[in-house]
C-alpha cells in the first residue's frame, strides 16, 4: 500500500529546504506557474527568506518518502474579522504524483493548522484556467462573495 505524509517543513533541515525548492523549481515551470525557471538568485536565496519571514509555514507531502506537493503559506491578518488568517502561495503536487488526493489533503492539512491558530478563514488565489480550481471549490473554496475580485500586482 503506497503511503502518504504530510509534514510542516523545519526550515532549517537541509532535505526539507531541497524538497521545498524542487517541488518550487517545478511549480514554476508548469504552465500553471511561471512557465519558466526560477531566476538563479531566487534558487540560491528562497529557503533562506522563507526561514527569516515571520509566519512562514511550509507543508511537504511524502509519498512512499519521496517529495511529492508542497503548500507554502503565510500567516496573516483580517482586519474585517480581527483576526489571523492563512493564506496558501503555493499548492503544488509533482505531476507524477497528480490524482493521488495529495493537493486534497495538504489543504486538509492547512485548514486543521488554520483552526489550531484561530484562524478566521484560508485565502489563496488561482488562474481562472487552472484545474485545481475544481479541488478548491470541492474542498469549500468561494469565489470573492458580492463582487469579483481580482488579484494585481506590481512588480518593483
Amino acid at each position: 500500500m503506497k503511503m502518504l505524509e504530510i509534514v510542516e517543513a523545519d526550515l532549517s533541515n537541509p532535505a526539507h529546504g531541497e524538497a521545498i525548492l524542487n517541488i518550487v523549481k517545478a511549480y514554476a515551470r508548469d504552465p500553471m506557474g511561471l512557465n519558466e525557471s526560477l531566476p538563479a538568485e531566487t534558487e540560491d536565496t528562497l529557503i533562506d527568506e522563507m526561514q527569516k519571514f515571520p509566519g512562514t509555514l511550509s507543508l511537504i507531502a511524502f509519498f512512499d518518502g519521496e517529495p511529492a506537493g508542497i503548500a507554502n503559506c503565510f500567516y496573516g491578518f483580517s482586519t474585517f474579522n480581527a483576526a489571523k488568517l492563512i493564506n496558501i502561495h503555493d499548492l503544488a503536487v509533482n505531476p507524477s504524483y497528480r490524482g493521488k488526493g495529495i493537493g486534497e489533503s495538504l489543504l486538509a492539512a492547512v485548514e486543521k493548522k488554520a483552526l489550531e491558530a484561530n484562524c478566521c478563514k484560508i485565502t489563496l488565489e488561482v488562474r481562472e484556467d487552472n484545474r485545481a480550481r475544481n479541488l478548491y471549490e470541492r474542498f469549500g473554496f468561494k469565489y470573492g462573495g458580492e463582487a469579483r475580485m481580482f488579484f494585481m500586482s506590481k512588480k518593483l
